[in-house]
């Protein structure tokens, strides 16, 4: 009986060994839904699927945004022949290159941390859970 417990509550060395992938998997898109749905019982594996989920979201309201914002400047400057076609290369092209790197080097920090095993949070987002995450007894 003892061993029963004792097997269900892994180290977090050995949690973050065993899951590397599936947190691996998070920072991926909508491919977050596999550690979501698959490594329930990892904290590791849900701590960077927290961080991905956070990610993905703030990628969409983000990208979403800017999407409205250069729609709406490009309708309203469209007409204008010099400033309308300079609207259009800043906020259809460079912004959205800008956060495009912005988003991949911060996806890239998480996977090089989840296949570290590590549990650092991501620069500016790190600070938001969407998952209730439970305290581990040792940290990595």
């Amino acid at each position: 009986m003892a061993e029963d417990v004792s097997s269900a509550v892994k180290s977090s060395a050995s949690d973050a060994e065993d899951n590397k992938l599936m947190a691996v998997l998070a920072y991926l898109g909508i491919l977050v839904l596999i550690p979501l749905l698959a490594a329930k019982e990892s904290r590791f594996a849900q701590y960077h699927t927290n961080q991905g989920l956070v990610l993905l979201i703030f990628g969409v309201i983000g990208f979403t945004g800017l999407f409205i914002i250069s729609s709406v400047a490009t309708f309203i400057l469209g007409n204008i022949p010099v400033l309308g076609a300079l609207v259009g290369l800043l906020l259809g092209g460079l912004l959205y290159f800008a956060a495009w790197v912005f988003f991949m080097i911060i996806m890239i920090m998480g996977i090089m941390n989840a296949a570290k095993g590590q549990e650092k949070p991501l620069p500016l987002i790190g600070k938001y859970n969407i998952l209730k995450l439970e305290k581990s007894e040792q940290s990595v």
